[in-house]
This record gives structure tokens, sequence and C-alpha cells, in this order.
């Protein structure tokens, strides 16, 4: 396939017609070189748009103050979370390759040039290795090309973790008022009265009323009495007030779901060296995680080592004899 025929990730990633949901997108990854050397950051990529299989990384190598943007073989490539890290080549290289602008063709000049960096060969310009190429004198040209597209696959073990999250409703309300209670109450009162007090005193020495008839007439005397008495009337005091607020309490709750995680299964058919010494038929799965570092392959291996010292130890003692 042509570089004519490739489409930009980001053009492709805009039209409503494709799903890229199964594809890796890098753009705004960091690019690392040999060592974990930053390089530079994935601007784009160029892409089959018939698959959207990555072909090349567009990659700025530019400073601070200045950009160069140069395709990166996706075969150069080895992807991870943290960004795309080409191991094979230094910062130099990168820079020295060809820039490449928007909408630019990217010719065969262009490609033969980054082709020579990228393979690090020395003491030939472009068209000599061109050359070279054409006729038949590099060896290795196929090889390097087959590796240099070839795009890098990965296996994700996938698995689902909980996300819980909060939202506000309304778990109830309270009404606050107040009524009127009755009771008796008794209370003592001290009321004051009057009473008529009469007094009676014997007079010492008589004497005499001029004129007087006895009966003749009738006296009497009138005494207004007063006295007290309670007059009930009731008054209203304030003995409580109380103020109305809300406060937050947290509380833990316990949530209980079921989750799924992927694990690695590997499939081997044929005789299998098993951990007693023994061989298995069919098939073989490994169903943890660790199973490729703690399982039967390390202990083959183990195995193996000692079966070759064994087999060197042999030849020395034949060599023995044989002296």
């Amino acid at each position: 396939m042509t570089q004519a025929s490739l489409i930009r990730l980001s053009d492709l990633s805009s039209d409503a017609q494709y799903n890229l949901n199964d594809i890796y997108n890098p753009v705004g990854a960091t690019a690392y070189g040999s060592g974990g050397e930053k390089v530079g950051t994935v601007r784009d990529a160029l892409v089959e748009p018939e698959t959207g299989r990555i072909r090349y990384f567009l990659v700025d190598v530019g400073g601070w103050f200045s950009s160069k943007e140069v395709l990166v073989p996706v075969g150069y490539g080895r992807v991870d979370d943290s960004g795309v890290y080409f191991d094979s080549l230094t910062k130099d290289q990168v820079r020295d390759m060809s820039e490449y602008s928007a909408g630019q063709a990217y010719t065969a000049d262009m490609m033969d040039t980054d082709e020579r960096v990228l393979r690090g060969v020395q003491g030939v310009d472009t068209s000599t290795y061109r050359e070279r190429v054409a006729t038949g004198a590099d060896t290795e040209v196929a090889d390097y090309r087959r590796r240099a597209y070839q795009t890098p696959d990965r296996l994700q073990l996938l698995e689902e973790r909980l996300v819980v999250n909060k939202d506000r409703f309304k778990a109830g309300s309270v009404q606050i008022g107040k009524r009127v209670e009755t009771h008796q109450e008794t209370v003592s009162v001290p009321l004051q009265r009057e009473e008529v007090v009469i007094e009676r005193h014997a007079v010492d020495g008589s004497r005499p009323v001029e004129g007087a008839v006895l009966g003749a007439e009738s006296q009497t005397m009138t005494v207004d009495l007063e006295a007290e008495r309670a007059s009930v009337s009731k008054q209203a005091y304030v003995t409580e007030e109380v103020s109305v607020g809300k406060r937050a309490v947290t509380e833990t709750q316990q949530v209980t779901e079921t989750v799924g995680r992927e694990v690695l299964e590997v499939n081997q058919t044929g005789e299998v060296r098993t951990t007693q010494g023994g061989t298995m038929q069919g098939t073989m799965d490994v169903n943890n995680r660790d199973g490729l570092r703690d399982g039967t392959l390390v202990d083959d291996a183990k195995q193996m080592g000692r079966d070759a010292k064994n087999a060197v130890q042999n030849v020395a003692d034949d060599i023995d004899r044989k002296i």
C-alpha cells in the first residue's frame, strides 16, 4: 500500500461512519527513543482507511520554539500505556529524518532517505542506497521492510472494577409547628376583707341627758365593709426558643456486586513436559496471571538447563575415558 492511499487517523476519527472503539489511538502520546529518552510527541498517524491499521506514526521532534514532524514506521514502535517507545532509535536518528507536512506526498526519495537513516546505513547517499536496493546488493532490505511495517500486537487482559457514584435524593421531610396544650393550675392568693368590730364601754359616773326622751328617736349606723376578691387573667411568656437547621451525617454502606476479569489462557497441543517429569497429551490451560512465571514453563526451562548440564558432563566423561 502506497503512502498516497493512507489517511490520517484524525480524519478517520472525524468520519461518523467509522467505529474506532477497537483501534488504538496514539495521538498525544509521548514518544521515547533508545534508553527511554524523550524524542517528541505523537501528533497523528497514517492508517489504512479500510481497516484502521496504523502504518506510520507522525512524531513531532521539534523543540520548544520549533516544530518538525517526521514519519516513523509502525514496526519501530512499542505501544505502552505511558507512551510509544522506539527502543532501537536514537534521538539523533529521528531528528535526521525527512520533515513531513500535512497534505504533503511522502515521496520515494523521502522514504529511501528515512529508511537509510533508520537502518543506520553509513557512507552512502540516498541515490547510492536506492541503487543497491534495486540491484539486489542489499539482501536485508526485504526483511527490514517486513518488520518495519508490521503493526505491533498487544493482548490486554481486562477486569471489571466497581465504580460507585453518589446522587442526592429526597429521603424525607420534617414539619415543625406548635399547638396549645392546657392543664389545671392552682395558685394561692391572699385576700383581705373588712369586718365590723363593735366595742362597748361602760361609762363611769352617770350623767343626765337634757331633753332626751327615752325611745323617742330611733338611730341607726351604717358601716360599709370592703373586701378583696381574686381577678384572674392570663399573660403569655417566652419559655423556650427553637431553631431549625440541617447537618450532614456520613455513614458507611456495603455495596456488593459481581465483577469479572479476563484471565490468560494458553492452549498448547502435543507433548508438554510437566513438573513431575512426565508428559501430557492434549491441551494445557493456564488460568492465572502468574502462570507464565510460576507454572510449568519455568519448571520446563529449569529442567532443560539440567539436561543440558548433564549432556555436557557426559561428553566430558567420554573424552576423559578416550584419553
